[in-house]
């Protein structure tokens, strides 16, 4: 007796959608097999275990969007495999291909669009962290368009070239994938509208008292972006100065606005509300702080510390000694290079680091200070295991140590307050604008800005002032590039001995003095 030949054939779908790997959205192929075997949902492609968890929430989603699950044996893919998977950014090309593979809907735009979003279990969408990126890799990637939440709409679309759907639930995604009813798109804000609208309201540099020296560092400081170590008691001003240096820096350019978004973003910091990064960040983290914290760091995957999300602003470490070891010495490779690497067992991402440094300490443990009514009580194994904090390489990369003095009731009542913030903004702006023009007019732009750059006097002057100091090459370069910031604020075309006399003062070092 014979018997007829079951033959079922499995079905197969492919969509395109981006894992976010450090600062970049690399683009992945959700490849999606519906065939036989007990009903099963797996994932494979080096999932962490947040996406191993995609399959409950977008079966849920699915069938709580009236549609059927199939009955049937389900196997993801995420390609290509050997790339770490990480987030909840998978949910929604995991939905859209098990459909397209149960051959339920037909989606003929498909192979245009990038999907990414994250559903919750009645089908609606979450956002998601890195959509900046992930719009920037579907334009890299020639797609037409890209297909997320609709609470990231307003962010994606801050990248031109490219079409940007936002949705809010699965429903209306599968409606646009199949061809029906397109989704209504609101209107995108260039990022030239969204910096002009801003007008910076932080705190103003008029509300300082006295403190002239530190003043004037912060002001070269925010002319050349240098950085600072302000040493004094507590209570004389430095956390009140740090906290304005914002205010003097220049507003944002269009591409240091993109480049702080994409750092937030990945970090997933953004305010539902403010898609683009408008003002110099400013970040404060706490000497408790962990290494990864600050740095960078994490698992499965590496997110941006502190030192990344205060890139293109201001990074303030207030009692900089009481920072662990490995943060401390960290520092170094983002100060002299302006990024931080991380490596991980099988990861490497590089996260931008270019930020102004105000670091702040006290002279000692107590509450004294040399020369004041309440001197130093400290014993000394204590002073010097608490000024040893700070290691020799970490100082010489810092440009400018300023000592900040505890000002007396009558001086807080009698001196006049500081410029505002304004005046001091449009002095560094005009300094920048004339170091930009001397550097394109410059033949060379690493003579505009090193020893070539000084006049003969001052290259004297300078020769006389280090002899018999044991100056590195760093802490040479660092002298001249204090100078030359001088200068700019003067719009000097060229480094004069008092510029240099001036720098050296900064370049005094204040930490560990007795």
């Amino acid at each position: 007796m014979s018997h007829p030949l079951l033959i079922v054939v499995a079905m197969f779908a492919k969509v395109r959608s981006v894992a976010v790997v450090g600062m970049d959205a690399r683009p992945v192929d959700v490849e999606i097999d519906v065939g036989l075997g007990l009903p099963d949902f797996h994932v494979v492609g080096l999932p962490s275990a947040a996406v191993k968890e995609a399959p409950r929430r977008v079966r849920a989603a699915v069938t709580n969007s009236g549609r059927s699950w199939p009955q049937r044996r389900v196997t993801a893919s995420l390609a290509p495999g050997d790339l770490r998977k990480d987030g909840v950014l998978f949910d929604l090309p995991l939905a859209i291909g098990v459909l397209a593979a149960a051959g339920q809907i037909k989606f003929p735009a498909l192979d245009n669009y990038g999907l990414v979003g994250e559903l919750a279990l009645d089908g609606r969408l979450r956002p998601i962290r890195g959509a900046l990126a992930a719009a920037l890799t579907a334009r890299e990637q020639g797609w037409e368009g890209i297909v997320l939440p609709g609470a990231n709409h307003a962010e994606a679309g801050l990248v031109s070239g490219i079409r940007v759907v936002g949705v809010s639930n699965l429903a209306e995604a599968i409606e646009f994938l199949s061809g029906g009813q397109a989704c209504s798109e609101p209107q995108r804000a260039s990022v030239t509208e969204l910096l002009g609208s801003v007008a910076y309201s932080g705190p103003d540099l008029g509300e300082v008292r006295g403190q002239s020296q530190a003043l004037r560092g912060l002001e070269i400081a925010a002319a050349g972006g240098h950085n600072v170590l302000m040493v004094g008691p507590p209570g004389s001003g430095k956390t009140m100065m740090a906290q304005r240096l914002p205010g003097i820096l220049p507003p944002l350019t269009e591409t240091e606005a993109l480049e702080a978004t994409r750092v937030w973003s990945v970090a997933g910091m953004l305010a539902p509300d403010q898609p683009l990064v408008v003002e110099r960040p400013f970040r404060a983290p706490h000497h408790h702080a962990s290494a990864a914290a600050v740095i960078g760091g994490g698992s499965p995957l590496p997110r941006p510390g502190e030192i990344s999300l205060a890139h293109r602003g201001v990074l303030f470490l207030d009692e900089l000694p009481l920072f662990s070891r490995a943060v401390l010495e960290a520092l170094r490779q983002p100060l002299e290079e302006g990024t931080i690497r991380v490596f991980r067992q099988a990861t490497r991402v590089e996260f931008p680091a270019s930020f102004c440094l105000v670091a702040a300490a006290n002279p000692c443990l107590c509450r004294g200070s040399a020369g004041s009514t309440n001197p130093c009580l400290c014993p000394i194994g204590r002073l010097e295991a608490y000024r040893s904090r700070l290691s020799g390489p970490l100082l010489d990369r810092i440009d400018l140590q300023v000592e900040v003095p505890r000002l007396t009731q009558n001086e807080l009542f009698d001196l006049e307050p500081a410029e505002p913030s304004a005046q001091v903004r449009e002095r560094v702006i005009g300094a920048r604008l004339f170091r930009d023009r001397r550097l394109e007019s410059a033949s060379d732009a690493s003579d505009a800005t090193g020893p070539a750059d000084l006049e003969p006097g001052a290259r004297k002057f300078l020769r006389r002032a280090l002899d018999g100091i044991d100056a590195s090459a760093r802490g040479l370069n660092r002298v001249v590039r204090v100078a030359r910031s001088i200068a700019d604020l003067e719009l000097s075309e060229r480094i004069e001995e008092h510029h240099l006399a001036e720098a050296l003062q900064y370049r005094r070092p204040v930490w560990g003095a007795s």
